[in-house]
């Protein structure tokens, strides 16, 4: 070893002016250089080499953080509705579509500051104005638990990992229902992972724009980027699930109506050979093709009478509250067109354009006869289930006016 090398504790190759990290022998591995080269042997030259195939490197990780920014930007992932940070809209949002969604009487959501837990969106006023972290509420433990509390007031946690970001408040006359619990919950961890996810992409931003960024710290919010989104998709998949399950019930069905739909619907689209893009699209339109429906009381789909005109309107406009809802749910944006299409009729004679034939999305007349059919073969509050071959009978006797005759012919290859 050189004198100067002993004199400062940091090698030749260390101190060469091309290199960019603080650990050169992380960085030869990180090269794949091997574990067999000696520092003493690397010339100024190599050194120059190596730390060029470095910055590139840098360059790269770069360019790929940039990437999963755009992806996952606020514009493009689920904040539960879009939003800019700071912006106390979105909680009024949320808290008044969980009203709405779980047929309750009041929703708040509180988020903390300065260790208390204050009021950042609701749907009353009634809710007061913040509670202490170390408090005894059902807030405060709900918080601190990271599990539900169902005292006077239903307190759910928003948290991701270890760590609690707020908690939604609930104050319901009567017993809340299982789904809707389940609902709520989902949402509370979607909205604190997207939270985190949001706050991540801020911090790699600010890396991004600081040239002295080591590489080891870019390589460590890749890792924290890519956990994050990872998990933000199962926690996606999670919430569809549930808001499904939360569709049904509204809707007075004694089974997984959504999820039949939405399962016939991927069967016709494997008998079809549609590519899994598409496929996994209509899947996830099958699921929430009834979406509106969560904004609607119970006691519309309960009664076997004659309706109201206000109810009467309520039902038809359903379908229109349903597509403004996914709107505000940016990664469930792309099955809007499938939902929004899929009440048109195959004749021209449908809603809401008229559309007919190929004009209407594939992805719509897969849905709309896999709907009818589960909808005939399952129980509903005001008849019974329809036998699976008479249901069939009955759309293919509609093949060309109502239903596309393609897609019937793959349902009949289906239910053989």
């Amino acid at each position: 070893m050189k004198k100067d090398e002993k004199n400062t504790g940091v090698s030749l190759f260390a101190q060469s002016e091309y290199l960019t990290g603080q650990d050169p022998i992380e960085e030869i591995f990180a090269l794949n250089l091997g574990d067999f080269i000696s520092e003493n042997l690397i010339s100024e030259e190599l050194a120059r080499k190596i730390g060029e195939n470095v910055k590139d490197k840098k360059a790269g990780l770069i360019n790929q953080l940039k990437e999963l920014v755009s992806i996952y930007s606020l514009q493009n992932t689920l904040c539960v509705m879009s939003f800019d940070e700071g912006d106390t809209a979105i909680y009024n949002s949320v808290a008044h579509s969980l009203k709405q969604m779980c047929d309750v009487d009041e929703c708040a959501i509180y988020l903390e500051k300065n260790n208390v837990l204050e009021l950042a969106g609701a749907t009353s006023k009634d809710f007061p104005s913040n509670y202490a972290i170390n408090g005894k509420s059902a807030v405060a433990g709900a918080y601190l638990t990271k599990e539900t509390v169902i005292e006077d007031i239903i307190a759910i946690p928003m948290f991701l990992s270890i760590k609690s970001v707020g908690v939604i408040v609930i104050n319901n006359k009567k017993e809340l229902n299982k789904k809707y619990m389940e609902l709520a919950e989902s949402m509370g961890i979607l909205f604190a992972t997207s939270t985190a996810l949001q706050k991540t992409i801020d911090e790699t931003n600010r890396l991004i724009a600081d040239e002295t960024s080591a590489l080891s710290q870019l390589q460590h919010m890749r890792a924290e980027l890519t956990a994050l989104i990872a998990d933000l998709c199962d926690y996606q998949q999670n919430f569809v699930e549930h808001l499904a399950n939360a569709v049904d019930k509204k809707g007075g069905y004694k089974v997984s109506h959504s999820k039949n739909t939405a399962n016939i619907a991927k069967q016709i689209c494997k008998q079809l050979k549609l590519n899994e893009k598409t496929t996994d699209l209509i899947y996830y339109a099958a699921l929430l093709q009834n979406i509106g429906k969560i904004a609607l009381p119970e006691e519309i789909f309960a009664t076997d009478g004659k309706l109201s005109a206000d109810d009467l309107k309520k039902i038809r406009d359903y379908s229109n509250v349903g597509v403004n809802l996914l709107m505000k749910i940016n990664f469930l944006s792309e099955v809007v067109p499938y939902i929004t299409y899929q009440k048109e009729r195959y004749d021209g004679s449908g809603m809401p354009e008229g559309l007919s034939g190929q004009s209407i999305p594939f992805g719509s007349r897969i849905i709309s006869v896999a709907d009818a059919y589960s909808a005939m073969i399952s129980d509903r509050p005001y008849r019974k289930a329809m036998d699976s071959q008479k249901a069939f009978e009955i759309i293919v006797s509609e093949a060309g006016s109502k239903w596309d005759p393609v897609v019937i012919e793959a349902l009949g290859q289906v239910i053989k």
